[in-house]
């Protein structure tokens, strides 16, 4: 007989609540995904009676438990828990399932306030971020932690499934957090040997315990039905601090449902009425009580996070005295957990930075983190094994460790996919600004994880250098075309690309700022001069777009982004000399300009000038809003090629010579 966990009868009683919750929900809704939900009951309510710290009345507390769902399809167990353990997740919204305007969508959406840590739903996202919420405790536990103030101390605990672990994603960021040794991280692995397509044999036949060993983890393997062995093994997972844990469970789909248990069906389609009612006579449930749940697990519940609160109250007192004994740190502590930026981080990144000399705008913004990581004491980032090109490293900073958790520089490994969604957990975990750093052309890698920070309007910020053609020798696989593109096309992604260092560093103190999405920096391999006579006009960056050289009687208006400002520029004065007058207008960003007011955008862009040239060295998608019906795109309608950069410049058409003799045969 496995050992109670609070009593026999209440244990099942609490079990089946969080199985019919999630059943009923479906079945209303006529859709998603029960077979999870049944299955992982038993150590999810073990999980949540016993061992997860939370206190629904401030979901924000800092040093609570984290819990990841990151097999979202199974929502409804997450939104069943949080209901019963009191969290702003009202019981008419259980019954609103998926429904328009509810708090309960398909798969879970980031929402602190009702205890939904993060946006799970594509696989292998979930556990990623666990990764990097531990990474994030990990350092600001060694920032903040004194003898006697364990200000943080907490676990982040993570339920994924079979497609969670067949996802690379799960390889890379699993492989990240056992190199770290984050002990924080608790992982439980629901085995229940069903895919959508059938039994996971058909794919999928790895050795678990064999690849999470290899990584570095402490792995211990339960019948996940078995509350007694899930307590056990929890408690030995928070025991070993020097590796992150995975507990094996395996488990039976649907578990309860006496006829599509163990069957794929279950997995993606409600279970029906006939079979609903079967399973809940199984259990000796009511069968005409759908949303049933009974009070005597309403009163553990509530008795649960009253004991909890005392955990919470013990936190908050010595947290009082930390602040009193140590106000250094405390004063730190707020300036992180509000990512605070200095207000005039513009003028003092001009300052510092040589806004004169010609550079590669990858080297201002290496420039630029020196200078933001001695003020942004929340700035936190590295590089997917390309530090020396991206330039991200924070020089005397130290590497980022589990021997040295203060290290600023984290060195993310040739993996872009975990680095991108480790970023999104750090972003969510708090007190962190990441950001992080690779060829602008393996943005592609990570196009799942940065469409994620923009969905949850996380502030991300991304270093992709190499950013065109120009990439030069390297060839057509590193040259980016269509990448910028494809960046722009994402929902509440701001993309910058600076035309020189002035810009960029502009750019950067703008991304700072920003805290509702994420940014992309696209900056150059090859060195830019500067396009402004001063500095200081940069700072216009932030309204997205503004005038570099204006003419009297406009014929023309020249529209270019980053290394083809200065190239637009030459073109002016060769078109100059022939009679024709250029404005060139510096685009670093669509996104910001476009949320200006007409009256600036006109001012920019005149309505009355119909003649434009838009100089881009990528695919000219998007810019027909710009240019107009009678404009020129002058960009890139095929992929690059293997030369020194100034032979792709010439080859292209992206020279000052050929951009003018463009727009001199488009304006005849």
């Amino acid at each position: 007989m496995s050992q109670a966990i609070v009593d026999a009868r209440l244990d099942d009683l609490a079990v089946n609540t969080i199985k019919f919750l999630a059943v009923d929900g479906i079945e209303k809704a006529k859709s998603g995904h029960p077979g999870l939900p049944m299955g992982a009951a038993d150590y999810a309510y073990v999980l949540w009676a016993k061992y997860l710290r939370y206190n629904p009345k401030d979901p924000k507390w800092p040093n609570r438990d984290r819990f990841v769902l990151s097999g979202g399809h199974g929502s409804m167990l997450l939104y069943s828990l949080l209901h019963l353990a009191g969290f702003d997740m009202p019981y008419e919204e259980l019954q609103k399932f998926r429904q328009w305007g509810s708090l309960t969508p398909g798969h879970p959406e980031h929402e602190i306030e009702r205890g939904i840590e993060t946006t799970t739903g594509p696989l292998g996202q979930g556990i990623a971020n666990a990764v990097g919420m531990g990474m994030a405790a990990h350092r600001l536990s060694a920032i903040f932690n004194r003898p006697g103030y364990d200000i943080i101390n907490h676990w982040i605990y993570v339920i994924l499934g079979d497609g969670d672990m067949m996802e690379g994603i799960s390889h890379e960021a699993c492989s990240l957090a056992g190199h770290l040794g984050l002990g924080n991280i608790v992982a439980i692995y629901d085995d229940n040997c069903i895919c959508i397509e059938g039994d996971t044999c058909l794919t999928y036949s790895d050795d678990i315990k064999m690849r999470f060993e290899s990584y570095g983890w402490h792995v211990q393997m339960i019948d996940g039905h078995d509350r007694a062995a899930a307590s056990e093994a929890l408690a030995k997972a928070k025991a070993e601090t020097g590796k992150p844990s995975l507990i094996v469970a395996r488990t039976i789909i649907a578990h309860g449902a006496p006829n599509k248990c163990g069957t794929a069906s279950a997995h993606g389609e409600p279970l029906g009425p006939d079979e609903t009612k079967a399973a809940k006579e199984c259990a000796n449930w009511p069968v005409d009580k759908p949303f049933y749940i009974p009070d005597e697990v309403k009163q553990f519940f509530s008795s649960h996070a009253g004991d909890l609160r005392k955990e919470y109250d013990a936190w908050q007192a010595m947290f009082a005295k930390y602040k009193e004994e140590f106000p250094e740190l405390a004063k730190l502590w707020t300036k992180m957990m509000d990512k605070e930026v200095p207000a005039d981080l513009d003028d003092q990144l001009l300052a510092k930075l040589d806004c004169v000399k010609p550079t590669a705008t990858r080297a201002s913004s290496g420039s630029a983190i020196q200078e933001i990581a001695k003020s942004v004491p929340a700035f936190w980032g590295g590089s997917a094994d390309l530090c020396p090109s991206n330039k991200t490293d924070v020089k005397g900073g130290g590497d980022f460790s589990h021997a040295y958790p203060l290290g600023r520089n984290i060195h993310f490994g040739v993996r872009e996919h975990a680095m991108g969604s480790a970023m999104n957990g750090m972003a969510v975990y708090g007190g962190v600004i990441p950001y992080g750093g690779t060829f602008l052309v393996f943005c592609d890698y990570m196009r799942p994880t940065i469409r994620l920070a923009a969905l949850m309007k996380q502030q991300v910020v991304y270093v992709f250098t190499h950013d065109s053609i120009f990439v030069g020798e390297d060839g057509p696989t590193h040259e980016p075309i269509e990448q910028i593109a494809s960046m722009r096309m994402i929902p509440n992604v701001t993309v910058i690309r600076p035309a020189d260092t002035a810009e960029t560093a502009v750019a950067w103190a703008w991304a700072l700022d920003h805290k509702d999405g994420p940014t992309v920096l696209a900056l150059t391999r090859q060195n830019l001069s500067p396009v402004n006579d001063d500095p200081a006009k940069a700072k216009q960056l932030r309204k997205g777009a503004y005038i570099v050289r204006d003419a009297g009687k406009i014929d023309v208006v020249l529209i270019a982004t980053g290394s083809e400002v200065g190239i637009s520029l030459g073109a002016a004065d060769i078109l100059a000399a022939k009679g024709i007058n250029a404005r060139v207008v510096s685009m670093p960003s669509r996104e910001i300009f476009e949320a200006q007011d007409k009256a600036y955008q006109d001012s920019v862009i005149p309505p009355s000038v119909k003649k434009r040239v838009v100089v881009e060295a990528g695919i000219p998608f998007g810019w027909e809003k710009y240019s107009g019906d009678e404009g020129l795109i002058i960009g890139m309608d095929r992929f690059g090629a293997s030369a020194p950069y100034q032979v792709l410049a010439e080859k292209f058409g992206f020279t000052a010579q050929s951009v003018a003799e463009h727009t001199e045969a488009y304006l005849k």
